[in-house]
């Protein structure tokens, strides 16, 4: 079952759009695990319990656990995964962009080691640094196109000039991945929340192309306004998915050993939102 295969029966399954995004930062455990990194696979797996019904994907950053030289705790997380949620897709959130061999070991630490469906990738230095990836059968693969940090209009938002029609950069990986990149079909995008019109315009640009966004909850990106701009159905059919992702307003929110429930409840809602916005876009 490829990437997209999996994503679609995820949304169906548990009626989501939404994203938990795990980013363990053990000052902000609750109280009685604070501070303690070898938690992490713990808190986080706790997470997975209380929200594996409420989802269409996890979203492990794994700069969360290298920092704390937690990698065995990732592995062990995401072999819980697919014990309890086997029907949700894993996206490992790397952010990789490297060329030649050093992209082929990024590509085997994505797939093989931790066994991701997916990987979130950098595509500044080009074709190159994308296509070992593609090489995985049924594997996905997500670009950094239109970010939400006030920086992305740095070198996302400037004109190419020496490109036709002199597109945004943004807009020119938008153009690719929908068409010559996508070699395996399962390539996708990473819009921030925070830039609705974007959204708008790189689905414009991708019609059919995975969207994962970022921002929600936390950043303070509009969720109703995320799916309208970015959501494409015809009828019960989703053409455009997107993959709405939100991480500290979920995690963090309880302090008290409560924090699963608390999790839980906070996904609940920000699933419901989702989906009615979803109605609404449809109406």
């Amino acid at each position: 079952m490829t990437f997209l295969d999996m994503l679609a029966r995820a949304e169906r399954q548990n009626n989501s759009m939404l994203c938990v995004g795990l980013d363990p930062e053990p000052t902000k455990f609750p109280d009685r695990i604070k501070g303690d990194a070898h938690k992490i696979y713990d808190f986080c797996a706790a997470i997975v319990d209380a929200t594996a019904d409420v989802v269409n994907s996890f979203k492990p950053q794994i700069a969360y656990f290298a920092a704390h030289r937690a990698e065995d705790q990732l592995e062990k997380l995401i072999a819980h995964m697919r014990r309890v949620a086997p029907h949700v897709p894993v996206i490992l959130d790397a952010k990789r962009g490297d060329i030649g061999s050093t992209a082929e070991q990024y590509a085997i630490e994505a797939f093989e080691r931790y066994g991701a469906d997916a990987v979130t990738l950098s595509p500044f230095m080009g074709w190159d640094s994308v296509a070992p990836y593609l090489k995985y059968h049924g594997k996905g693969a997500f670009l950094l196109c239109r970010t939400s940090n006030p920086g992305g209009d740095d070198l996302q938002n400037q004109r190419l000039a020496s490109v036709e029609g002199q597109p945004l950069m943004y807009e020119h990986i938008a153009k690719l991945a929908q068409g010559p990149w996508n070699l395996n079909g399962q390539l996708g995008l990473v819009v921030g929340a925070t830039y609705p019109k974007e959204i708008e315009r790189v689905r414009e640009l991708a019609p059919t192309v995975p969207l994962l966004i970022p921002g929600v909850g936390a950043q303070g990106g509009d969720a109703v306004a995320t799916v309208k701009a970015g959501l494409r159905v015809s009828g019960d059919t989703t053409t455009g998915p997107i993959i709405v992702n939100s991480s500290r307003a979920i995690l963090y929110a309880s302090k008290g050993d409560d924090f699963a429930e608390a999790a839980r409840r906070v996904a609940l809602q920000t699933r419901e939102t989702l989906q009615a916005a979803r109605a609404e876009a449809r109406a």
